[in-house]
């Protein structure tokens, strides 16, 4: 049987990374902390700024690119922008996402659920497109931001916690497809990490915080930006298949199948999360289903 050879660690130095949502966040700690471990990076993001911030970063090995993950053709345009500034792309990260305004299914803008699947998962999987002939023909890497969301019950933000277990299917099916080619996928799983989307979407909402509240408060620790990076660029050294962070979930994370159910059934009998679930329900409006009408023609 022939088994394919695999390099234990992966060197960064010179490897091209093209990171979307780069301004802010896990994104822009990410680019920091690869171009110390000697990378060059080009950040794609809706940001018309994204040039400047990027050669803020690093002078000449820091490209910044405007480009909406929602339009394959603009990430064509950065995957080839890179191509033309350092000369290829080893690794591509599909980091831009966002959390929409909590609430139940019932009363979420319907505006809401369409542009959270459109960017955090149709917007990963348009990167992963644009730039995988050039990870496969550098036997590189994809990197996926998924979430501890993908198995924590998403009750008040289904969406987001749906498009964060599209991801982790997303990464362990390439996973598999790119092994052949000497390519290989990182799928990171992060809890609550202080960026401006937690801030904003989080901390300024009481009944989100409530709600969270009722979780086993060990499960609601926070990271920084930096660590989220840290965690990145580690498990891209030794080609991991996936990290996560902080530590404590890998355990909650492999015992899921157990878990999970066991926590689904008590959360349907527990007062305090179901009096929270029904304040965030309250301050929305239901969706209104209208009935199709046929139309008549106007006589002549």
């Amino acid at each position: 049987m022939k088994f394919l050879s695999r390099p234990k660690t992966y060197d960064l130095r010179g490897k091209v990374v093209l990171i979307t949502g780069g301004n802010g966040g896990i994104g822009s700690a990410t680019a920091e902390e690869l171009l110390r471990r000697g990378a060059r990076v080009t950040i794609a993001d809706l940001a018309p700024d994204t040039p400047e911030r990027a050669s803020r970063l690093h002078s000449t090995h820091a490209l910044g690119v405007v480009a909406d993950v929602r339009q394959r053709d603009a990430l064509a345009v950065a995957v080839a922008a890179s191509i033309n500034r350092f000369g290829r792309v080893d690794v591509v990260i599909a980091n831009a996402g966002l959390l929409p305004k909590a609430a139940t299914l019932r009363t979420t803008p319907e505006f809401d659920v369409d542009n959270a699947l459109a960017v955090n998962v149709s917007g990963v999987v348009n990167t992963v497109d644009a730039a995988l002939e050039q990870v496969l023909t550098h036997q590189g890497q994809v990197v996926l931001i998924s979430s501890v969301f993908a198995y924590v019950n998403g009750m008040g933000t289904i969406p987001y916690a749906m498009s964060k277990a599209a991801i982790e299917q997303l990464g362990r099916g390439l996973r598999i497809e790119l092994v052949d080619a000497g390519a290989s996928v990182l799928t990171a799983y992060f809890a609550l990490v202080d960026t401006d989307m937690i801030k904003h979407g989080v901390d300024e909402d009481q009944v989100v915080l409530d709600l969270l509240g009722a979780l086993p408060r060990q499960m609601m620790k926070r990271v920084t930006p930096k660590s989220a990076a840290i965690a990145i660029a580690d498990g891209l050294e030794r080609r991991a298949p996936r990290v996560v962070h902080p530590s404590r979930w890998t355990m909650i994370s492999a015992a899921r199948g157990i878990l999970g159910p066991v926590l689904d059934k008590k959360m349907t009998s527990d007062r305090t999360v179901l009096d929270v679930l029904a304040r965030l329900d309250q301050r929305g409006e239901p969706h209104q289903t209208s009935t199709p009408t046929t139309q008549r023609r106007k006589p002549s």
